[in-house]
Order: C-alpha cells, then structure tokens, then sequence
C-alpha cells in the first residue's frame, strides 16, 4: 500500500520575519563591537594624554568640577528646598503625601491633635468689649481654665491691650517641683482617682524624662487635663438625694450597654476627655447602662465630676455617671438595666445641665459609642 507522506510549507511571512530576526543579530554584533573598540581606542588615547602630562589638568578639572557643582545647587538647590519645605508642612498638619506605595492618607489624630494647637499657649490681647466668657467661648474653654492660668479672680476687670494666657484645653498647667510625680501632681489638682491622673499622660504634648516611668523634670511645665485649682472649689459639694430606686436584688450584667440619657452628645471621646457628654436642657432621668452594683452614690471629694454614680457590673467593666443634681441609689445598691440613678445636672466643674458618661473595662477607658446599643 502506498505510504502517503504529508508535508507544510512554512509561510512566507515568518520566514521573513525569521531571515529579518537573524540579520538584525548580526548588525547589532558586528556594530557592538565595532562601536566598543573605538570606544577602547578613545580611552586609551585619554588615559595616556593624562599619564604622560603628570596631572597637569588636575587644577583644571577641578576648576571646571567646582563650577558645575555650584552651579548645580544654584540652579536646582530652591526647587529642592521648597520639596523639603512643603513636605514638612505636610507633614506638621498631619498630612503624608505619600506612602512606600504610594497611596495618600491621613494620620489617624491629625485633625483632633490640630484642634489643640499642638499644646501650644497662646497669647490674646484683650479687645474693646472683650469679657471673659466670650473669650473662652472663642477658644472653646470654661472660664475658670482661663481665670486660673492668669491668676484672676471672677470679679477681675479686663482692660484692652491686657494680654492673657490661653492653654489648649481645660485644666490647669502645673510647673514640676523638686520631687514630684505623676500622682502627687494629680491628686494636687483634684485628680485622685487613678484614671483621672491617667490623663496626664495620656495628653500628648506632655512629655517626660523617661516615657515608661514617667519621670519628671524640676521647672518643666504639665498640662492637667480637667484640673481644679487648690482651695478654689467648682461648686459646695452638696449631694440631693431623691426617691430612691428600688433594689433589684440578685442581678447579672448583659455585656451590652443602653442609652443612660436622652439628649445630645455636646463632646465625644477624646485623648483627654475620656467619655461622652450627654446634654439635655430640660434634664431628665440618667439610667443605669447594664445590670451591676452601685460603688459610689454621692460627692465624696472636691473633684469636678460633682454628683456622681459608679457601677460595678461585675464582668469587668464599670460605668460613671457624673456632674448629677440628684441621686437616687444607695452604695451597695444593686439596680437592674434601665433602673433609675438620679437626675441630670451640672454639678462639679459643669458649665450646663449634661451627663458626663464612661465606661472603663479594668484600667482601660473605652469610647462609650463604640459599645452602647
């Protein structure tokens, strides 16, 4: 049987294109090296111009090397700078332009740690029809923070041209002497309590001899959020006591947290405010957020949470009800989800009717909205 042999003929076009392929190898060979040898050639020429004159054009060379490099930092050395100029800009308002991928974004506290100037204190210059109340309401500050950094009383007179010294935020500024600490600082501003001497640390421009001790410096100055000046009480700490709720008897927290007020939500959590404020003009009924026993009902110190409630619930966390005109449980009491604690008010260091909120989870403080239903 005849064998039938099956043969395809490459097209033409890759033939060409392989013939072309081949031709280009063998230019760009014969031109390399045609081009590297006269390369080699010039070189050698160079190099024995230079061995033979002794470094006669040294002086010449660098003659010619300083000019090009002035040169260069005349030409290109502002465009530089103002690169430079601008990042750091952008970087002191908390903006990096650019990360190793190459993405924009926004530092996490940028726009909250602007707000307060960088810890900076600033000097105002009083104003025809300045008070003081309209100056701390510019500024966003209670008028006693502004009294006690310029050693004023309430009766004081401002005049215009009188300079005063306006901190960041509310407390008091505190200059360190020989062998004070952290807590010997805060319990001398009413701050006792030892998440209330936390925010002392945790303001951001204060700063310390040692960052894990917090060891600190004779004649440095500290920032003490919410502060109370010495012998210069906020209000009589005067505790009202109303109906008092019912006890609930044997009770067991949910882990979940309701709503304690109605009203608005006049300052969230923040690095030194470490709650919510809850106000409401018309005041109203402050509720317990989760079942829990009630630690503390009253006013026991000087301190500018004034009136205020604090309940264990047991699982680890606990809530702080302050600033409340009237209480209505009892230490020890144990009160249901939604019971009754009291009324709001503006007790302690309050400039309206609100309820200042927190809930600590051990020594932590966390942000109330990110946990209440």
């Amino acid at each position: 049987m005849a064998r039938l042999t099956l043969r395809f003929k490459t097209p033409k076009t890759l033939r060409e294109l392989s013939e072309f392929g081949r031709f280009v190898r063998r230019y760009i060979r014969l031109r390399g090296y045609k081009w590297f040898a006269q390369f080699e050639g010039g070189k050698d020429v160079f190099v024995d111009l230079l061995y033979r004159q002794r470094g006669r054009y040294a002086r010449p060379f660098l003659h010619f090397g300083t000019i090009g490099l002035v040169f260069l930092v005349i030409t290109f050395g502002p465009l530089i700078l103002n690169r430079v100029e601008d990042d750091q800009t952008q970087v002191s308002q908390g903006v990096l332009t650019a990360n190793a991928f190459g993405n924009s974004f926004t530092t996490l506290e940028a726009d909250e740690v602007k707000q307060y100037r960088g810890g900076e204190v600033v000097i105002y210059i009083v104003q025809d029809g300045d008070t003081l109340s309209s100056i701390a309401e510019r500024y966003g500050l209670q008028v006693t923070t502004i009294l006690w950094e310029n050693n004023l009383t309430e009766k004081a007179q401002l005049k215009p041209g009188q300079e005063l010294r306006i901190l960041p935020i509310d407390g008091i500024r505190h200059k360190v002497a020989r062998g004070e600490t952290i807590q010997s600082v805060a319990k001398k501003y009413g701050q006792e309590d030892e998440a209330e001497a936390q925010k002392i640390v945790s303001y951001p421009f204060n700063e310390f001899l040692n960052d894990e001790t917090f060891e600190l410096a004779t004649g440095q100055f500290l920032l003490v959020p919410d502060g109370i000046k010495p012998n210069d009480p906020v209000a009589a700490p005067v505790t009202r006591r109303g109906p008092i709720t019912r006890d609930a008897g044997a009770v067991t927290a949910s882990g979940s947290f309701a709503w304690p007020a109605g009203g608005k939500i006049t300052q969230g959590y923040r690095f030194y405010h470490k709650g919510i404020d809850i106000a409401n003009r018309g005041g109203g009924a402050v509720l317990a957020a989760d079942a829990g026993t009630v630690r503390v009902a009253g006013w026991p110190d000087n301190s500018g949470y004034g009136n205020r409630v604090i309940i264990d619930h047991g699982n680890g966390f606990v809530t702080l009800y302050a600033h409340m005109s009237m209480i209505q449980v009892q230490v020890g009491q144990r009160v249901n989800r939604g019971d009754v604690l009291g009324q709001m008010g503006s007790t302690g260091r309050s400039t309206g009717v609100h309820l200042h909120f927190e809930i600590r989870q051990g020594s932590v403080m966390l942000d109330p909205l990110s946990v209440l239903k």
